[in-house]
C-alpha cells in the first residue's frame, strides 16, 4: 500500500518523465512547420523512424505506463483529499492558491479525455488504419495530421486543451520541485520562472501547430 507521501512522490517522478517526452514530441512536430512537400516527406519519415525503433518501442511503453499511473495516482489522490476536506497537493508556504492548483484534478480529468480523442485520430489509425503511403514508401501520417486539423472544431478542441495543459504543467512543475525537495529560498523564483516559461512555450508551440495548418489549408 503507498503511503500519501509515495504517491505525491510517483505523481511527482511520473508527471516529469511526460514533461520530458512532451518537450521530444514537441521538437519532432516542428516539422509540421516546415514547407509542404519538405515537411510532408521529413514528417512521414520521422515517424517511420519511430515507429520502428526497438529503443523509441520500449520509451513508447513507459509512457503509456506512466500516463496510467499518473492519471490513476492523481484520481486518488483527489479522492482522499477531498474526503479528508482538503485540497489537491496544497502547500502551507502558499499564501493563496490559485484556482489552477485547486483543480488539477479536473484539468487531468480533461487531460486524460483529450489524449483519448488524439490517440483515436492519430495514433490508433496510424497503427491499426489503412494510411497510404507517401513518395517515400512511408505510411502517410502528414495527411491524416492536415486532414483533421481542417476540421475547425477538431482545432477548437485541440487549442483549449492546450490551455488546459499549460496550466495544469505550470502547477505540476512547480508542486514536483517542491514534493521531490528541491525547493530553496534562494532559488524557488528560478525554478518558478523556468516551469512557467516551459510551460507557456510547449503550451503554444503545441497550440499554433493546428492553427498554423488550417490556415494554410484551408
Amino acid at each position: 500500500m503507498l503511503t500519501t507521501l509515495s504517491r505525491k512522490i510517483l505523481m511527482c517522478l511520473t508527471g516529469l518523465f511526460l514533461s520530458f517526452f512532451l518537450l521530444i514530441h514537441f521538437l519532432g512536430n516542428l516539422q509540421l512547420f516546415l514547407p509542404q512537400e519538405q515537411g510532408h516527406l521529413q514528417f512521414n519519415a520521422y515517424s517511420h523512424f519511430l515507429s520502428g525503433n526497438i529503443v523509441i518501442k520500449m520509451v513508447s511503453l513507459v509512457l503509456y505506463i506512466s500516463i496510467l499511473l499518473h492519471a490513476i495516482d492523481g484520481l486518488v489522490i483527489t479522492l482522499k483529499n477531498r474526503k479528508a476536506g482538503g485540497k489537491y497537493q496544497t502547500d502551507g508556504r502558499d499564501r493563496s492558491s490559485k484556482w489552477y492548483s485547486r483543480n488539477m484534478g479536473a484539468l487531468g480529468a480533461f487531460i486524460l479525455i483529450f489524449l483519448v480523442i488524439h490517440f483515436q485520430n492519430f495514433w490508433y489509425v496510424y497503427k491499426f488504419g489503412s494510411l497510404p503511403l507517401d513518395k517515400s514508401g512511408n505510411k502517410d501520417l502528414y495527411l491524416l495530421v492536415v486532414t483533421v486539423f481542417k476540421e475547425w472544431w477538431y482545432v477548437v478542441i485541440y487549442v483549449f486543451s492546450m490551455v488546459i495543459l499549460c496550466y495544469h504543467l505550470i502547477h505540476g512543475v512547480h508542486s514536483a520541485v517542491r514534493t521531490l525537495g528541491l525547493f530553496h529560498p534562494k532559488y524557488v523564483k528560478w525554478f518558478k520562472v523556468a516551469g512557467i516559461s516551459y510551460s507557456i512555450i510547449i503550451s503554444s508551440g503545441f497550440a499554433l501547430m493546428p492553427i498554423y495548418l488550417f490556415y494554410k489549408l484551408n
